[in-house]
């Protein structure tokens, strides 16, 4: 997590040569020829390794696991391998489909000497993992086609999964989608912030007020037995499922290091509260971010076509509270953030955040609006 604030750890890249010493510790199959920064994520620092293969250049991604974030990389390593032997038991299920459309994961590469999924250099963590070819994502979404397909990629994944023992996967960020949680930090953060109170932060702080009653929604309804916890991906948002070049189709998710036992709600939450914002999260124009019905039922129709089948009617039930919550959540979370200084998001100013939370914040409000109408589309796909 890199930052332009006083108190934020700025690492600085390694020079290309490292970079090419450090992919070439892996079982790759031949000599690196080049080194590039991939994407524009804002946690592990991402390369694009190509190398010499047997029939012409290979490309794999090469990542420094950010320490500050996830404190057991091992952790993080261990469940990435357990999601893929476990998917290796069942090849048929990766297998193509009737239309053909093809299925991937993005998968370990080993070190060269031993089978450790990652090297420590310079007290870093680096792994290798196999590159999705002929594939591309999207930060927003603008038609009824492409969320379906997202909706689909997510529901796959899910079903490809649910029969993975949520006990062999270990917790690597405890506490993550656990909004009551967030609702603390939030309160032990504002008793102490020096943040000027403009009137944007006051609508904030009241919006925020308003509704700390149903932070517990989910986490209640799991103390009660209705919803399980089951393998999720943590961080499904749009621009991880990833869609194929020609076809449009989903192929699979990527960003696994948030696989994790939890709440299928999770997943469901975070992929319709970026779907379905036409305007994606940056925009600056409050007034006009709605949360579209249209793309809602698409990314659901998907998602239940895929994964239905194994959802239980109190699951189904809580779709609604899902989306309401993980948009309000991730709100709070940009509102802490801004409080606290700008500490943890990645900010070009000192009011980006704040002003990412207001978005969220108004997403949150159109959800709230079309209640029934959300709650119709999921008793009709249902």
């Amino acid at each position: 997590m890199t930052g332009r604030f006083p108190g934020r750890s700025v690492p600085q890249p390694p020079s290309r040569d490292a970079l090419a010493a450090i992919a070439g510790r892996f079982r790759l199959p031949g000599a690196v020829r080049s080194v590039e920064p991939l994407g524009s994520g804002n946690v592990n620092a991402t390369y694009l390794v190509t190398v010499e293969g047997k029939d012409g250049p290979a490309r794999f991604v090469l990542q420094r696991i950010n320490g500050h974030v996830f404190r057991r990389p091992d952790l993080v390593m261990r469940n990435i391998q357990a999601l893929g032997d476990h998917l290796a038991q069942r090849p048929e299920r990766l297998a193509p489909g009737a239309d053909g459309g093809r299925w991937e994961l993005p998968l370990v590469v080993p070190v060269r000497e031993g089978d450790d999924p990652w090297v420590e250099e310079d007290g870093a963590c680096w792994r290798t993992l196999t590159f999705l070819e002929n594939a591309r994502s999207l930060d927003v979404i603008d038609d009824p086609a492409t969320a379906r397909e997202v909706g689909w990629g997510l529901g796959r994944f899910h079903h490809l999964i649910h029969d993975l023992p949520a006990e062999r996967l270990a917790d690597t960020l405890e506490g993550f989608h656990v909004t009551p949680t967030y609702l603390n930090a939030f309160h032990q953060v504002r008793t102490v912030s020096e943040v000027p109170r403009t009137p944007q932060l006051e609508e904030a702080l009241a919006f925020v007020a308003d509704r700390e009653g149903f932070c517990w929604v989910l986490e209640d309804a799991r103390a009660a037995g209705r919803l399980r916890e089951r393998p999720i991906h943590g961080d499904p948002k749009v621009n991880n499922v990833m869609l194929d070049a020609v076809s449009g189709r989903a192929i699979g998710l990527v960003d696994l290091d948030t696989v994790k036992p939890g709440l299928v709600h999770y997943d469901i939450g975070d992929c319709l509260r970026s779907g379905c914002n036409r305007l994606g999260e940056e925009t600056t124009d409050l007034e006009a971010v709605t949360f579209d019905l249209e793309l809602c039922a698409a990314i659901l129709e998907g998602y239940l076509a895929a994964a239905g089948s194994m959802l239980e009617p109190a699951e189904l039930a809580h779709i609604y509270d899902a989306v309401r919550l993980i948009s309000f959540e991730l709100g709070l979370r940009f509102l802490s953030d801004h409080l606290a200084g700008n500490v943890y998001f990645r900010a070009e100013d000192p009011e980006h955040n704040l002003r990412r939370a207001l978005v969220q914040f108004r997403l949150t409000e159109s959800i709230e609006a079309q209640d029934s109408a959300i709650r119709s589309i999921v008793a009709r796909l249902a």
